[in-house]
């Protein structure tokens, strides 16, 4: 039994590659504003079912691998995304109790609170956009959870991994 748990991580490690594709995949101008924080939200679903698989250090390795491919200063997404796993591991017990619904919104309040952390880090390197359309992805990524939540349990489940 061991033995099947150890061998099914990759499926962990295979959702936030793919997250981590979407996060930086080419989208139209118009709808880049709206790009959802696909790694926010597959970090969070981790977290909220497997707090002992995905932690803070997955967080941090694919932030700076974010960093890297979409070229911002090394380490500038690393604190938004480290709080966001922190603050649903923190709430991870209420989390798993709560209907998609009640999940999705708690999740834009942390989702939020992460992308106000990176308005704070833009401003300071001097890249603050000038208005606030950087807060759309939250909203978008709640309508989202969802779908994404749905997807990742079939997985989780078709895979075995516990």
């Amino acid at each position: 039994m061991i033995h099947g748990r150890l061998n099914n991580g990759w499926v962990i490690w295979l959702s936030l590659v793919l997250a981590l594709l979407l996060s930086v995949a080419p989208m139209p101008a118009s709808l880049g504003l709206a790009r959802p924080l696909w790694l926010g939200m597959v970090i969070a679903y981790w977290a909220i079912t497997l707090p002992h698989r995905g932690g803070m250090v997955a967080a941090f390795f694919f932030a700076l691998m974010l960093d890297v491919l979409s070229g911002t200063l090394l380490g500038q997404n690393g604190l938004p995304l480290i709080l966001i796993t922190f603050l649903v591991l923190n709430l991870q017990q209420r989390l798993r109790m709560f209907p998609l619904l009640q999940q999705s919104l708690v999740l834009m309040v942390i989702l939020g609170i992460g992308q106000l952390v990176q308005l704070w880090l833009n401003t300071l390197t001097g890249n603050r956009p000038p208005t606030l359309l950087f807060l759309i992805p939250v909203p978008v990524s709640a309508l989202l959870w969802p779908w994404v939540f749905v997807a990742l349990q079939w997985a989780r489940r078709r895979f075995n991994v516990y």
